[in-house]
Parts: structure tokens; sequence; C-alpha cells
């Protein structure tokens, strides 16, 4: 079910990019065809990502260096709840996630009255997901449940709704991808409420060159054990 106008108004998008100068327009044409309030935080982009951003309508902010994808959440929630956003909706950058999806978690959010909405791929549909990535992100969940004890099916998905009043007491110091385990570390400790609900993960060409990388499923592992031990 679609949200309503007022909704829409008061739901901000935070979609940390880094060299998406290719995609990033679209995407956020694409949200901003529903959702007016967008900020692409630009993490140190060498190319043109901040102005396809900016020419597609969004807010750009733009960090000097590239921090990561930890920082860039932080950096663009940061900015979403100083223009008193009532939701953050974290979305990624690559054109992985489904504008419908956030339709049904908004709903979701309001008609169960909880704090946050967490995308799980593993209870909607992954096309196309690389083997090395799927036996990654199950390593991930275990890891994530044993540390947290929250019963999730999906720790490292980048959709999120967040009411604001929960996102005001996330404070995320991992800069990587650690960030995500983080935050759900956080969700648990501050007893906020949760509910994961199915979405769909789009694994298209680009994405997968882009981020399902060797490299990058290396990195969630290591990431992992450094927030395990720096938390």
């Amino acid at each position: 079910m679609p949200p309503d106008s007022i909704v829409r108004e008061q739901a901000w998008f935070v979609i940390p990019a880094y060299n998406e100068a290719a995609v990033i327009q679209s995407v956020v044409a694409q949200v901003r065809s529903c959702y007016p309030n967008v900020v692409v935080v630009d993490d140190g982009s060498s190319d043109d990502t901040a102005r396809e951003a900016t020419r597609a309508g969004a807010i750009v902010v733009t960090h000097p260096i590239n921090l990561g994808q930890g920082a860039a959440l932080q950096t663009g929630m940061d900015f979403a709840l100083r223009q008193q956003a009532g939701y953050i909706v974290t979305f990624d950058a690559d054109g992985q996630h489904c504008l419908e999806d956030v339709d049904s978690m908004l709903h979701v959010l309001q008609a169960e009255n909880c704090d946050v909405v967490l995308g799980s791929r593993f209870c909607g549909s992954a096309e196309n997901l690389p083997r090395l990535r799927w036996l990654v992100l199950k390593v991930a969940i275990r890891f994530t449940r044993l540390t947290t004890g929250l019963n999730l099916t999906d720790t490292h998905n980048g959709i999120r709704v967040l009411r604001a009043s929960a996102a005001t007491k996330i404070r995320l110091r991992q800069n990587g991808m650690a960030h995500a385990s983080e935050l759900l570390n956080q969700v648990a400790a501050l007893k906020l409420r949760y509910i994961e609900v199915p979405v769909t993960i789009h694994y298209t060409a680009y994405s997968v060159h882009k981020g399902q990388k060797l490299s990058n499923s290396i990195s969630i592992l290591m990431d992992l054990l450094i927030a395990r031990f720096t938390k």
C-alpha cells in the first residue's frame, strides 16, 4: 500500500554513493518520481557522481575523501534529521533496490508501530545473487545473530526505514561495511522495536561488477571481526 502524501513529504532518502556516476541519476530520478526528499552523500568520488545526482534533483553532501559507507550513511542521516525528517530511508546507489519495497516498509512501520523496518532478500527475492556473496552473507547472518540476539535472516541489506526518533539514537562509528552489524548491535542494545520484511534485490551486471568482488566479500568478514572487538 503506497504511503499518503504526508508520509512521503516526511520521508528522507539517504543514498551513500562512491563513483556511481553511471547510475546515480536514474536511481535518484526514480526515487524523486514518488518521494521529494533525497540526499546523496558523495563519499569522495573521483567521477561525476555529485553532478549527476544534482541533475536528478538530489541534495548532495560531499566528503572530500572516501570515508566508507558507514560514514556516508551517518552524514546523510544527520543531514536529514536537521531537515526535520520524520522517517529515514537508507537506499543503495547502484540500482539494486525497488522503490515499491519502500512503500511497503513505510506502511509496515506505521501499521505495526515499530521503530525500524529491515529489508531481507532471503525472505523475498535476490535475482542473480552470486554464490560467493551468498556464502559470505550467510556467515554474516550467523555472526550477527550470535552477537546481537536478533533473529534476522539478512544482516547486510542496505534498504531500511527508521523513524526519526530511532535514527537520532543511532551513531555509526564503523566507516566500512561493519556499519551494518554495528547498526543492528545498537538496535538490540537500545531495545528498538524492529520488523524484517521481504524485499527484492536486483543483481545487475553493473552491481555485480561494482560491489560483489572477492575483495568486497573479504572486507565484510574482516569488518565483522573489527566490529566485534571494538564495540
